[in-house]
């Protein structure tokens, strides 16, 4: 059976007033033409589905079936259409973002509170893991966009934009005085106890790789799972401390950690933005990456 569904819209409302005249003022269309379609539907379905009456039309009994099928349909499609255009206005959504421990604390976190604050019905969802993790669940369609370091970026197929610069430094506490007036050379500190991150983030890589350049190899003392356990590892001086300055600034403030001179420093990376081409945004996700870039 092959019905216009525009009939079906007509029926349910004419079934709801329970008038044709009532049906016309809200569809914006003739009486005739409600008339009309009505008499189509109950040609196609073959019975008739109201009768007339002094105040209007009632429905026939095989009418009350159809309503009760029909008027849920119809007001699930109201009550959808109702809900993406909540999300266009951002009264309603969600946004999936991936960020490790160093891009949420450092970069992310500010624009988060504000976008809490002008959009308070959008829920953000937040998977913190290292950017490796951050690639792969974006590439899976687990999240809508990734706040990641630049040093792993190499597949084509993502959209890159850089957004703030950090370094990487070793990071040492009143044990290693004896380094602070010096310039080190790379193969001079990797013999000391290092304290670094776990091999499957990509600050550990990043470093790994310059220092690979640099013809030194890394042994480390200890191997954490977070910056913020590096530098409280440098401070009570069980090693140095190999972290993104931020994590450390405030205890080179205070003086409890000082950071070591390289005579070939580190080069600095960015911190970027991550989308992927096959992942469409949300009208959420699209204002904050405004917000974001």
């Amino acid at each position: 059976m092959n019905v216009n569904l525009e009939y079906y819209k007509v029926f349910y409302h004419v079934a709801r007033l329970g008038s044709i005249t009532l049906a016309t003022d809200e569809l914006f269309i003739s009486q005739p033409a409600i008339s009309q379609a009505i008499k189509h539907l109950e040609l196609s379905l073959g019975s008739s589905l109201f009768f007339r009456t002094p105040k209007g039309v009632k429905l026939t009994p095989e009418g009350k079936v159809l309503y009760s099928y029909i008027a849920q349909g119809y007001e699930y499609i109201m009550l959808g259409e109702s809900k993406f255009k909540e999300m266009l206005d951002l009264e309603s959504g969600e946004i999936r973002i991936g960020a490790s421990d160093m891009t949420l604390q450092f970069y992310l976190l500010p624009y988060l509170e504000e976008f809490h604050r002008l959009y308070p019905k959008i829920k953000v969802k937040v998977t913190n893991a290292p950017t490796p993790d951050t690639i792969e669940y974006l590439e899976a369609g687990k999240i809508d966009f990734g706040i990641v370091s630049s040093s792993t970026l190499t597949k084509q197929k993502f959209c890159v934009t850089p957004v703030c610069k950090i370094q990487d430094v070793f990071v040492a506490g009143s044990h290693f005085e004896h380094l602070k007036s010096k310039e080190i050379e790379m193969k001079a500190l990797i013999n000391l106890p290092i304290i670094c991150l776990e091999q499957n983030t990509s600050t550990r890589r990043f470093v790994d790789e310059f220092l690979k350049i640099e013809g030194a190899t890394l042994s480390p003392e200890f191997e954490l799972a977070t910056s913020d356990l590096i530098v409280q590892f440098a401070a009570r001086n069980l090693g140095v401390g190999c972290v993104v300055r931020s994590f450390a600034e405030k205890y080179i403030l205070d003086g409890s950690l000082f950071e070591v001179k390289l005579k070939n420093p580190i080069p600095p990376r960015d911190i970027c933005i991550i989308t992927y081409e096959k992942m469409p945004t949300s009208p959420a996700g699209k204002r904050l990456l405004q917000m974001l870039i």
